[in-house]
């Protein structure tokens, strides 16, 4: 662990923060690409749902080896490599739709491999950040980084789209290739300076697992914790993010309505992850608790309310209220947790802040289909979910009681 200083005189987090913030851009360009590709060439709604679920389903399955290979291997080689192919793909890709071959079925394929790159990526790149921090600026670390890529998620598509505008899907994905491949340089192994595996116990990958989760399970805070992070994802914001474009059409609403809303849930996320980085919270559990509460008020409230401008309100609240919920945890677990260990249990507290949206969008999308009302959809999820939290915030003691010696 580097010496306490200035997180931004400390050139193996800054090579950090920078390759994962063009990591994201390159991610949401190549997914913008593929979307405006497969609506406009393809002229097939139902194709991007199957390429959403062979990017996102593989990385809920393999996420948990992810971790294994966190913990016993070089986590900057892991992510170094990640990037490269990643890169290289998206290179595959723009070669395909420039002679012409780009089809549907190489899409999947290709999403398949993307999504299953970023199940060994993701834990990798939340363990690291201790071994490269002090551990009293683990949470501005988080802080920095997270808010980076919700600025990402904001970039990258406004880049996509002025590239398709005048030059085309194939000079989309060349300038998404180019952009995860110097993500890549960023996170070249010597440039991040990583110590020694932590990890010297030798056994099996499925003994690895195990211990894995044996010392979640054993641990009241994580479980907690990761209850927290599945009942914000599943119960608030994987149904608000599907639920956001029927409820403009809805609503009667544009696409400049539906780019208004989820730029104020991106802005809104933004603004409270600078307040999290600058502000020293200590109550860190019950910060957490607190958020997801707010976060399932505001949506009941969201879920509610037939005018556009008011509901780009909600979603700048729902935003800044969400991000009080998982950086405290996060930060924690990754204060807490044994170094050895520290790629599985990351690889499960991932897997429980991304694996549940993908549900959440099938549930969603299911109801509607069936013919209920999206409002009513988005109330008995904000409600269940709120009464979910209300008993882990009565139950959850230790959780509830944890307070940060930073």
């Amino acid at each position: 662990m580097e010496q306490q200083k200035s997180l931004f005189r400390n050139r193996p987090f800054i090579f950090l923060f920078i390759g994962a913030f063009l990591a994201i851009i390159g991610f949401s360009m190549f997914f913008m690409t593929t979307t405006w590709f497969v609506i406009s060439d393809l002229g097939s709604a139902s194709s991007l749902g199957i390429i959403l679920i062979a990017t996102t389903v593989p990385r809920i399955l393999i996420m948990a080896f992810g971790g294994v290979l966190a913990d016993n291997f070089k986590k900057t080689t892991i992510m170094f490599s990640t990037s490269s192919i990643q890169g290289l793909l998206l290179v595959i890709l723009f070669l395909l739709n420039h002679a012409g071959h780009l089809t549907f079925m190489y899409l999947v394929i290709l999403g398949f491999l993307f999504g299953t790159l970023d199940a060994f990526s993701g834990p990798a790149g939340t363990s690291l950040i201790p071994k490269l921090v002090h551990q009293s600026q683990i949470k501005q670390a988080n802080a920095i980084i997270q808010g980076l890529g919700q600025a990402g998620f904001v970039v990258g598509p406004i880049i996509s789209g002025s590239i398709m505008e005048f030059g085309g899907v194939t000079i989309g994905y060349l300038v998404s290739a180019i952009v995860v491949l110097l993500s890549a340089f960023f996170m070249f192994p010597p440039f991040l300076k990583e110590g020694p595996v932590d990890n010297t116990l030798k056994q099996t990958p499925l003994k690895d697992m195990i211990e894995g989760f044996s010392y979640v399970k054993e641990n009241k805070f994580l479980i907690t914790g990761i209850l927290v992070l599945i009942t914000l994802n599943f119960f608030a914001f994987g149904a608000i993010s599907i639920a956001i474009p029927i409820l403009v059409e809805t609503y009667g609403g544009s696409p400049i309505n539906l780019s208004y809303i989820e730029t104020a849930l991106a802005i809104g996320m933004l603004v409270s992850t600078v307040i999290i980085g600058i502000v020293k919270i200590r109550h860190r559990g019950l910060t957490s608790m607190a958020g997801l509460v707010a976060t399932l008020i505001i949506a009941i409230a969201f879920s509610q309310i037939p005018n556009l401008y008011v509901l780009t309100a909600l979603a700048f609240l729902i935003g800044f209220t969400m991000t009080f919920v998982s950086i405290p945890f996060f930060t924690s677990a990754q204060e807490d947790t044994d170094p050895r260990i520290m790629g599985r249990v990351m690889s499960i507290v991932f897997l429980a802040m991304n694996g549940f949206d993908p549900l959440a969008y099938a549930s969603v999308t299911l109801l509607v289909s069936k013919g209920i009302d999206i409002q009513q959809v988005i109330l008995s999820f904000s409600t269940v979910g709120l009464l979910i939290a209300l008993i882990l915030l009565w139950k959850g003691k230790t959780f509830r009681q944890y307070k940060s010696a930073y």
